[in-house]
C-alpha cells in the first residue's frame, strides 16, 4: 500500500492551484522572488495585474470613504469655456454644492472642469476621478480631491458607489458609457434610488425620441425604464431632481 503522504514528483502545487505533468514549473514562486537575475516580464503578467486593480480599489475606496452626499457630473472634455454647457456645470456643481453635495466628476478639462470649479469656488468638495490615457489629460486645476486610475472598470465603481446620481450634459462616447452603464445598473437594481438628468434638450432629446419610439416599441425596454431619465435644460430643476428625491 503506497504512503500518500510520500512525496509526488509529478505534483506541484502553485498556492491552490494544482499542476501535473507538462504543467508543473521549473522553480518555486519563492525561488524566482528572491532571484534577482530572472526576466521582468512577470510585472506585467495578468496575476502581478490582479494585486495593482486591487490596489486601485483600495486607494479609491480609503480616498473617498468620508465624501458623503455626492453627485457625479459628466459632460465633454471638449467643451468650451464660451460654450453655454460649460457655465451650465458650473451652475449646477455650485447650486449641487451649496444642497450639501460633494461633486465628483472625470477630473479632465472642458465641462469636468467647469463642475469641479463651481464646486471648489462654493467652497464645497471637489473631486477628480482621472483616468490613464494615451494622450495625457491631467488634473483640472479645479480639483481639490484628486485619484487617478489605470482601468477604467476601477474608476466607474468609484463613480456609482461615491454618487448618489448623475447629472449628464452632452458628451461623446465616455458620457454615452457612463449614462448607459448606470442605466443598466439601475434597470437590473444593482444600484437603487439613481436620479439621472440629462441636460440639454436639443443635444438628448433625439436619444429620447430613439429610445421611445424603437426599444420602448419594440419593447426591449420599459417605461420604468425610460422613466429613470429627466430631461431638462433648466440648472433649478436639474438640481431640484435630487434635493427632491432627498437622496
Amino acid at each position: 500500500m503506497s504512503n500518500p503522504l510520500a512525496p509526488r514528483p509529478d505534483l506541484h502545487h502553485k498556492g491552490p492551484v494544482r499542476l501535473k505533468r507538462a504543467q508543473r514549473p521549473d522553480s518555486t514562486t519563492d525561488q524566482r522572488l528572491l532571484d534577482s537575475r530572472g526576466a521582468t516580464d512577470w510585472v506585467h503578467t495578468d496575476p502581478w495585474r490582479v494585486l495593482r486593480i486591487q490596489s486601485e480599489f483600495v486607494e479609491g475606496f480609503g480616498g473617498l470613504a468620508e465624501l458623503g452626499p455626492a453627485v457625479s457630473i459628466f459632460g465633454s472634455a471638449r467643451t468650451q469655456t464660451s460654450d453655454p454647457m460649460y457655465d451650465a456645470a458650473r451652475q449646477i456643481s455650485e447650486k449641487l454644492c451649496g444642497e450639501g453635495y460633494a461633486i465628483i466628476t472625470g477630473g479632465g478639462p472642458g465641462a469636468m472642469e467647469a463642475a469641479n470649479r463651481g464646486a471648489s469656488e462654493c467652497g464645497g468638495v471637489s473631486v477628480g476621478l482621472g483616468i490613464e490615457l494615451p494622450h495625457e489629460q491631467g488634473m483640472n486645476e479645479w480639483v481639490d480631491l484628486g485619484i487617478n486610475f489605470r482601468y477604467f472598470f476601477v474608476r466607474k465603481t468609484m463613480f456609482v458607489k461615491y454618487a448618489q446620481g448623475y447629472v449628464v450634459l452632452p458628451g461623446g462616447f465616455g458620457t454615452m458609457d457612463e449614462l448607459f452603464e448606470a442605466l443598466t445598473l439601475a434597470q437590473t437594481q444593482k444600484i437603487t434610488s439613481f436620479p439621472i438628468v440629462l441636460f440639454g434638450t436639443e443635444y438628448w432629446g433625439g436619444l429620447i425620441d430613439w429610445l421611445r419610439t424603437t426599444m420602448l416599441a419594440d419593447g426591449k425596454i420599459g417605461q420604468k425604464d425610460l422613466d429613470m431619465l429627466h430631461l431638462t435644460d433648466d440648472v433649478d430643476e436639474a438640481v431640484a431632481w435630487f434635493v427632491a428625491q432627498d437622496i
